[in-house]
C-alpha cells in the first residue's frame, strides 16, 4: 500500500490526497511534523517539506510533480487533458493557485493562524491576515470570471487545476476564510467538487485546538 507524509490542513499535501482517491489508490496516512526535521523524514526528503509519498518502491516529494506521475503511471481517471494546450492551461493554473495564491492568501491566513501555533512561533501577524484577506477576493473574482466561460477551472473537465484550487480553499474554509457569498459560480462549483467520493476523506480531518465549522463537511452549504 502508498504511504503518504502529510499535514492536514497543507494544501499541497490535499491535492495529492485528492488525486490519489480520485484515481482509486489505496494510500496509509502518516502526519509528519516536518518543522522538527527529524532525521529519518530527512532522508525521505532532504527539503523537509511535505507531502512526500512512497508509492511502488519509490520515495517522491513535490506535489506538482508527485500529481503528474501518478498521471502519467495511473492514467484513469485521467485529470490531465490531452492537447499541449489544455495542458498548458491546466499547468499553468496548478501554478497560480501553488505559487500566487499560496503566496498572496494561503501563506497569510492558514499560515498565520494555524501554522504558527501548532509550531509554536508566536501570534499571527495581523498585517500579514489583512493582506491575505484582502487577496482572496481577487482570487475568488478571478476564478468566478474563469467560471464563466468555462465548465471547469482549466477547460470542460475536471483537472489537477481544480483539484488544486479546491485543496487551498479547503484548507481555508476549515478556518471561515472563504467568503462564499462574493461569488454563487464559484460557489457551486466548490460544492460539485466536495461532493466527490475523492473529498470525503479530506472532509473528516480534525486539526487539534481548531474545530473546524459548522458547514465544513455540509455538501449542501
Amino acid at each position: 500500500m502508498a504511504k503518504l507524509y502529510h499535514v492536514p490542513l497543507s494544501p499541497f499535501c490535499r491535492k495529492v490526497r485528492l488525486s490519489l482517491a480520485e484515481k482509486k489508490i489505496e494510500c496509509e496516512l502518516v502526519e509528519e511534523r516536518y518543522w522538527e526535521k527529524d532525521a529519518d523524514f530527512l532522508r525521505r526528503n532532504p527539503a523537509a517539506k511535505v507531502p512526500v509519498l512512497r508509492i511502488d518502491g519509490k520515495t517522491m516529494a513535490e506535489s506538482a510533480a508527485i500529481c503528474e506521475w501518478l498521471e502519467e503511471s495511473y492514467p484513469e481517471p485521467a485529470l490531465m487533458p490531452r492537447s499541449a494546450d489544455a495542458r498548458y492551461e491546466m499547468r499553468r493554473l496548478v501554478a497560480w493557485f501553488d505559487d500566487k495564491f499560496h503566496h498572496e492568501v494561503t501563506s497569510k491566513l492558514l499560515y498565520e493562524r494555524v501554522n504558527k501555533k501548532i509550531m509554536k512561533q508566536g501570534f499571527p501577524d495581523s498585517t500579514n491576515v489583512k493582506a491575505g484577506a484582502k487577496a482572496i477576493k481577487y482570487h475568488l473574482d478571478y476564478m468566478a470570471w474563469l467560471l464563466d466561460h468555462r465548465r471547469w477551472l482549466a477547460g470542460d473537465s475536471m483537472t489537477l487545476a481544480d483539484f488544486a484550487a479546491a485543496a487551498h480553499l479547503s484548507a481555508l474554509d476549515y478556518i471561515s476564510d472563504v467568503d462564499w457569498n462574493r461569488s454563487e459560480t464559484v460557489k457551486d462549483w466548490y460544492a460539485k467538487i466536495k461532493s466527490r467520493p475523492a473529498f470525503r476523506n479530506i472532509l473528516a480531518d480534525q486539526v487539534p485546538g481548531f474545530p473546524p465549522p459548522a458547514h465544513y463537511a455540509d455538501l449542501d452549504f
